[in-house]
């Protein structure tokens, strides 16, 4: 499988630390309110490498972290009137009920910096013994310079850096609003305010500094070294950036191997924000939109890419699923007819290959979902065109499973028996039946309209009553 690793900018071969086994790291979102629609990107994004890597037959450690200490966080809490992990407990339980939503597995750990402060403060503790942090009035900062290979993963030069910020570094000190030894240096433990989270440690109460709160995570759930360390290209600095210089200059290795960022979500072509009231969580957008939908619609572009989320893809990968869950429904009504096996069979069966052939290389090509699901299209284009109710039953199967197969890998769930009527709209099916039966047609017409104003569209075939989503 090649890879882009953004630290050397170019697609590598991926070569796990442990043969059949790979450790993935994702930073997780900020728990203080509804994850938005751009937190989902990469949340569908790297579950569906993980799946990837689950059905190549890797053993995957999946961890990604709640942040559930931070300025944010506090700042809700107080406007609230409540405390912080009142906040952060209730959001991550918020959190975890839109991934259900969108079909994104639970992490093998889904960390909380809160529980790791000790090992926060023992990293702490060695980085100042090796000189690479200080202390200053109970703020305790990483000595940036001393890590030789501060930038590496965001390409920028130290010294660009150091100019392009002298002017309020000066403002800054002259102030006295900072106590950094260099402007580049950043913190890693803060003192503790009036009315915010603290713990104790050598450097009076407080709490760790964001950056921090990843290194010690990734070392203590995968090891001092990750395979794989994912997230959104708004992270690549500083947060991953400065993730690397306290974990190498801590741990005295590589802190990951590979880098892979997604690219930006826009609404409409805009950037998503609260000022220009574009701003849309996730809750929202499934209020409108089944789930399925969206991440289908996540799936459609290359993750390292710029994504625009407006109606138009949407409608366009609303009807593509569409495609595929009825090329499903036909192949089950073939299933469940029972034929006998021909001599078409062999035939049939031998061409499906082909079609996982092409999804495996699409895959392997840096996760290039677009195309697997072109690969998918072209299974759905060859059922459609192949299969008839007079097909056997184990041609269908043999179909239906592979489909089921490729579209599990993206996450995408084609099996009706997860979906399921509640019992008001299977009371309604069953009167508008027993007025079909009783040739009282403006009954059921009226029954039919009702359901379809519920979103249950309903088709009369020679089976029977069948029933999908709209």
């Amino acid at each position: 499988m090649q890879i882009y690793n953004t630290l050397s900018r170019k697609k590598e071969e991926f070569v796990p630390i442990n043969p059949g086994k790979v450790g993935i790291y994702v930073c997780g979102p900020t728990v203080y309110g509804l994850i938005h629609i751009g937190n989902a990107r990469p949340m569908i994004v790297f579950d569906t490498l993980r799946r990837y890597f689950e059905y190549k037959g890797y053993e995957v450690n999946y961890v990604s972290n709640f942040t559930d200490v931070d300025d944010k966080i506090i700042n809700r809490a107080n406007q609230e009137n409540v405390a912080a992990s009142y906040i952060s407990e209730k959001y991550i339980e918020e959190c975890k009920k839109d991934m259900e939503a969108l079909n994104v597995k639970p992490a093998t750990v889904h960390p909380q910096a809160t529980l790791e402060i000790p090992d926060m403060i023992e990293m702490i503790k060695v980085l100042i013994e090796k000189g690479h942090a200080y202390e200053k009035n109970g703020t305790v900062y990483f000595r940036t310079r001393s890590f030789k290979d501060y930038g590496k993963l965001s390409h920028k030069n130290i010294d660009e850096l150091e100019s392009g910020h002298r002017d309020e570094e000066h403002s800054l000190k002259v102030s006295g609003e900072d106590e950094k030894e260099d402007f580049l240096d950043f913190v890693l433990w803060k003192p503790k305010k009036e009315g915010e989270p603290y713990w104790e440690s050598p450097w009076g109460d407080g709490r760790p500094g964001w950056h921090l709160e990843c290194s010690v995570m990734s070392k203590k759930y995968i090891g001092g070294t990750i395979d794989i360390h994912a997230g959104g290209e708004d992270l690549i600095f500083p947060h991953h950036e400065n993730e690397i210089a306290q974990s190498e200059a801590a741990n005295d290795t590589t802190f990951a191997r590979y880098w892979m960022h997604n690219g930006f979500l826009k609404i409409n072509n805009e950037k998503m924000s609260k000022s220009l009231g574009n701003f849309k969580t996730v809750r929202d957008i499934t209020a409108q939109y089944d789930p399925q939908i969206i991440r289908f619609f996540m799936l459609q572009a290359q993750y390292r890419g710029p994504l625009n989320f407006s109606d138009e893809p949407i409608e366009s990968a609303k009807n593509g699923l569409e495609r595929i869950l009825t090329a499903a429904e036909k192949l089950r009504d073939i299933i469940a007819k029972d034929n006998p096996d021909s001599d078409k069979d062999t035939e049939f069966i031998a061409e499906l290959p082909k079609f996982t052939e092409k999804f495996e290389a699409a895959m392997d090509d840096d996760l290039n979902t677009a195309d697997a699901i072109t690969a998918i299209f072209d299974l759905v284009r060859y059922v459609n065109t192949t299969c008839n109710e007079d097909s056997s039953k184990s041609s269908a199967a043999a179909a239906y499973e592979l489909l089921e197969k490729l579209t599990g890998v993206l996450g995408i769930k084609i099996d009706k028996a997860e979906d399921s009527l509640d019992s008001e709209v299977e009371a309604l099916i069953e009167e508008r039946q027993a007025a079909r039966k009783a040739k009282d047609f403006a009954k059921a017409d009226e029954i039919r309209d009702k359901l379809l104003s519920m979103g249950i569209e309903l088709k009369d075939t020679r089976e029977g009553v069948k029933w999908k989503r709209i």
